[in-house]
């Protein structure tokens, strides 16, 4: 019997080269819950008529789909020096405690996924027999009138005490690197990632130092939403070492590196052979 894993945010549409894409941590976690055997719930918002959204059909048991104007949109526009400027070119509907069904409270793992500052932080009061997992990146943008996306500080310790992890890179607070250690000092569980360089996971404020696969990057969108879901989905699997869930989930962020956009997005295979090569070192 397969717990069930309820993540809550905007699917985006992403603006590429190469067209309009299918993104967002609501769509790799579901995708990447899905591969561990997790049921997925989802709840977001987009466009009425948004075609993406198909595309997250096989992988997800239930769904609740706010409809909006338009669907939360993102372009990212790099410099000669590969420097990223984010723009927000359209917003879905905001997500409020009265959007999650009753049924769905009872959810085991629950996974608050802002991208755009769409999730109610009273969600987290919601939950109150569930693990629940913060993705903080949605509610550290503001953006201007033409859309640039800024950083924005946010730290609710009212919050926090109902969020069991959390999970950010060094690139979101870059420019208040302080955050890290007062939401160590919160949550029980942190992890801070630092892309190839591994990263810290902090038990109740204590630091331990996790390493990553060095594997040939060709697209690292999405890598940080594989590690995150990874890290919920394995951690009753493994049952609660954390820093064994730590190398599972590093070890398949690095995998998401190597393929491009979604297709990064780990297989039920990849899924076990990490769960089997952790387990082998416990």
């Amino acid at each position: 019997m397969t717990l069930s894993y309820l993540v809550i945010g905007h699917a985006t549409a992403d603006l590429t080269p190469t067209g309009r894409r299918l993104g967002g941590t609501v769509s790799y976690a579901a995708m990447a819950a899905s591969a561990f055997g997790h049921q997925v719930r989802v709840l977001t918002s987009t466009a009425a008529d948004e075609p993406l959204l198909a595309q997250l059909e096989p992988y997800i048991t239930e769904q609740v789909v706010i409809p909006a104007q338009s669907t939360s949109t993102f372009e990212n526009i790099y410099d000669r020096q590969g420097r990223r400027t984010q723009y927000i070119r359209g917003v879905a509907a905001p997500i409020g405690v009265n959007e999650v069904p009753e049924a769905w409270l009872s959810t085991p793992l629950v996974h608050l996924a802002p991208l755009t500052g769409e999730v109610d932080p009273q969600l987290a009061h919601l939950f109150r027999h569930s693990t629940v997992m913060l993705t903080l990146q949605g509610w550290l943008r503001e953006w201007g009138s033409d859309g640039r996306v800024y950083f924005k500080r946010w730290f609710d310790a009212d919050v926090l005490k109902d969020i069991d992890i959390v999970v950010f890179s060094e690139e979101d607070i870059a420019e208040a690197p302080d955050l890290e250690a007062s939401f160590a000092g919160a949550v029980e569980h942190l992890f801070v990632t630092q892309a190839a360089r591994g990263g810290t996971y902090y038990h109740r404020g204590q630091p331990f130092h996790y390493d990553t696969p060095q594997l040939e990057e060709v697209n690292s969108t999405g890598a940080g939403d594989v590690f995150a879901a990874a890290v919920l989905s394995s951690m009753q699997l493994l049952n609660a070492d954390m820093q064994a869930v730590a190398r599972v989930a590093a070890c398949l962020g690095a995998t998401a590196i190597t393929r491009p956009w979604l297709e990064g997005v780990p297989t039920p295979e990849e899924v076990q052979n990490a769960l089997n090569l952790v387990r082998e070192q416990l």
